[in-house]
């Protein structure tokens, strides 16, 4: 039985926030589509989606830009249009996977990584590096040093690679002289990185989320729309939020950082509603072999793992 309050949670929700086709694309792709082969016949797509306001027109528009973006590729079998991730929309989606689902981090032993932006960069490629190191975290320490603490090398390297300035930029380590003390990294924290706007991007959406949370924990029956609906929603809001976040070291962080109290609203949501959502996406979309194929190992590990989390959440409701 779907929830009344839910419903008109969802038509308030995209009614006074501005949800832009292409970025609610992609966030679908990447939470459901992805884990379960990355490839979706168009037609099952554009059902699956309608219920967040976007039709059939919109859809196909947004489709075909994202594959101008190199995100999708399309295969046309017969009449029907499938729609598939591209190999670099995949590791895309991987790295934004690491960001939202996997946010463990190992203490810091004050490393940084930089990369440094010679003169003789073309403007195009300098201002497409500028982007992806911005998408992963990187923040501006000097007109041409960005700069992120604690970063992943392999994402570096695969975002050099991409963007064809590998061979073009210095990426270096560099790490601190003595002990790491809190105050000066924090100023230098707050200096390249705008973290009030971010914490305050956190403490909104954590705000809009938590009433559909508690209705969701007091409700007797959930609908596997309402679900799919909630669940799309919120990924989307905490991925707009998320891509903005450096995802500092605590030492770099203010004290009672929201970005953690909203990542529990956005873990607690998705622990309840990914069962049900998931029923609606398997009956819902076809590939070209059919129905979609399993979800990977991989998307049972989000949150620190799913399995069995819900019926254990519902008996502590109890």
């Amino acid at each position: 039985m779907k929830s009344r309050f839910i419903t008109q949670w969802i038509n308030d929700y995209l009614a006074e926030r501005r949800v832009r086709a292409n970025s609610l694309i992609i966030t679908i792709y990447g939470d459901f589509i992805a884990p379960h082969g990355g490839t979706v016949w168009l037609g099952s797509f554009i059902r699956l989606v309608e219920p967040l306001g976007l039709n059939e027109r919109m859809v196909r528009t947004s489709v075909y830009r994202l594959s101008q973006d190199k995100w999708l590729v399309s295969e046309q079998i017969g009449r029907k249009s499938y729609y598939s991730l591209t190999a670099s929309g995949r590791r895309r989606f991987e790295h934004a996977y690491r960001r939202i689902y996997d946010a463990r981090q190992l203490p810091w032993n004050g490393e940084w990584q930089l990369v440094i932006l010679p003169s003789t960069l073309p403007a195009p490629q300098r201002d497409a590096l500028r982007k992806e190191l911005s998408w992963a975290g990187y923040g501006t320490i000097a007109p041409c040093v960005l700069a992120h603490p604690s970063a992943d090398t392999e994402t570096l390297l695969e975002i050099l690679q991409e963007t064809g300035t590998h061979d073009k930029v210095v990426p270096m380590t560099a790490h601190n002289l003595g002990a790491l003390s809190n105050r000066p990294l924090q100023d230098l924290a707050r200096e390249c990185w705008n973290l009030e706007a971010i914490g305050a991007t956190y403490r909104e959406f954590a705000d809009r989320l938590r009433p559909v949370l508690r209705a969701l924990r007091t409700a007797r029956d959930l609908d596997p729309e309402q679900c799919f609906l909630v669940q799309t929603l919120t990924m989307h809001d905490f991925r707009r939020a998320l891509l903005h976040d450096p995802l500092l070291p605590d030492q770099l962080m203010p004290v009672d950082w929201s970005g953690a109290v909203a990542r529990e609203v956005c873990r607690d949501i998705y622990r309840i509603t990914y069962r049900l959502a998931q029923q609606h996406l398997m009956a819902t979309c076809k590939t070209p072999n059919g129905p979609l194929p399993p979800a990977a190992p991989y998307f049972y590990e989000r949150f620190g793992g799913l399995e069995d989390t819900t019926h254990r959440e519902a008996a502590e409701q109890q």
